[in-house]
């Protein structure tokens, strides 16, 4: 397969530099995610607003996000942390997709990126310059992808239900969520002094 120079219609060095910007550096599972994306997108119809899943939280959510009209914010992107390096765009309305996901076995090409994925050496050992140079020669080479059928009862947008006042501590909160909110049911992350 030749080597793509663009990632969804940009190129590589301007999808990095995206990349830089939105996420901090130059994180190479975003730059693996980005050629994912286009990769799923090469073998979908043009025309159809899609919805997507990662299957991770780190990185691939926000290559769907730089990359796509899906958000966590507008509820098109689902992360279903499967802890698998995966993402799927797919038509929201028949559950069509495209899956791709890291195919190990195809890492061996790619000593730097088996390295880094694997986290066979700790990441300040690491080699990120030649990292990044496999990553953008490999391209979407590393990938595999697969026509999915996406169970759409499992990723349905959810729809705000009505709010009330918590008892406790006076905020906002949606009803169904019980007699109190959930920060007040104990599932805060954090005390309050």
């Amino acid at each position: 397969m030749p080597k793509r120079d663009t990632i969804c219609s940009i190129s590589v060095a301007k999808y990095i530099e995206q990349v830089e910007s939105f996420h901090g550096y130059a994180a190479p599972g975003l730059i693996i995610g980005g050629f994912m994306v286009d990769l799923a997108y090469r073998h979908l119809p043009q025309g159809v607003l899609l919805d997507a899943i990662s299957e991770t939280e780190t990185c691939l959510p926000d290559a769907l996000q730089l990359l796509t009209h899906c958000t966590i914010g507008n509820g098109w992107l689902k992360v279903v942390n499967l802890g698998r390096f995966a993402v799927t765009l797919y038509d929201p309305n028949t559950g069509d997709g495209i899956r791709v996901y890291l195919n190990p076995a195809k890492l061996e090409k790619w000593p730097e990126i088996k390295t880094w994925f694997f986290k066979l050496i700790p990441k300040k050992e690491q080699d990120t310059k030649r990292l990044i140079k496999q990553i953008k020669e490999a391209g979407s080479d590393i990938c595999d992808y697969e026509k999915v059928k996406v169970k759409l009862n499992k990723v349905a947008k959810k729809h705000r239900t009505s709010l009330g006042i918590c008892p406790r501590c006076k905020e906002s909160y949606p009803v169904a969520d019980g007699d109190v909110c959930l920060g007040c049911q104990g599932n805060a992350p954090y005390l309050i002094n």
